[in-house]
Parts: C-alpha cells; structure tokens; sequence
C-alpha cells in the first residue's frame, strides 16, 4: 500500500463490504478519456474491489457516483441500467468540483453478500 493510499480500497464487515471510490482511471492512475468509456473504467474499478472480498457488482445495494460534470448523468445512468437494473441498489449522483488524478468519475459502494 502506498502512502497516497492508506486505507483499504474493499473493507469486509461481516456480510457488508464497504468499497472505497473507485476511480476513472487506468492502473497507472491516468485518467480515462471519453465519458463512456470513464464511467466504463469506474466500474471495472469497482468490480475488482468487491472481487478481493468475495464481493460481485449484483451485491451492491447503495452506490454513490461523484462526478466532475453533472451531465456525465446520462452515461451513468445507462451503465446503471445496464449493470445494477436487477438488483436496484439505492443510489446518490453528487456533482464535485474536481476528483483525485484527474478523473471525472467516482463512485463507492456498500455491498451485502447472500448465504
């Protein structure tokens, strides 16, 4: 763990894993260009932190999506449809002035695993 990152980007407590934001970001912390294929790489993100706890994207029941540009909505609002329309997790769209690498997407997330 770096000292840039000194927490756990998937925290497990009992059957709850806590995700810290992912970012729109490639694995050297540069951002993604293009809106689509930011809110892509956030989920991608997201789907390895739950991974490293036994988590998958159908667990998740609350997401919070932060964004650099609040019209980015229609791009996450497909990739919701897309992903999480089963399962209905709860969810917040926050617009923030800037986000960590120059990314314009974040998003945490609360997952529960089943028995």
């Amino acid at each position: 763990m770096s000292n840039d990152h000194p927490y756990s980007p998937a925290k497990r407590a009992g059957q709850l894993i806590f995700v810290s934001g992912a970012l729109s970001v490639d694995h050297n912390y540069q951002p993604v260009k293009g809106r689509k294929e930011a809110v892509d790489a956030v989920l991608e993100r997201m789907r390895e932190r739950l991974a490293t706890e036994g988590g998958k994207l159908s667990d998740v029941v609350k997401l919070t999506y932060f964004v650099t540009d609040v019209s980015l909505r229609e791009e996450c609002n497909d990739q919701f449809r897309e992903h999480f329309l089963d399962a209905r997790p709860a969810r917040s769209f926050v617009e923030a002035s800037a986000l960590p690498y120059g990314a314009t997407v974040e998003i945490d997330a609360i997952a529960m695993l089943q028995d």
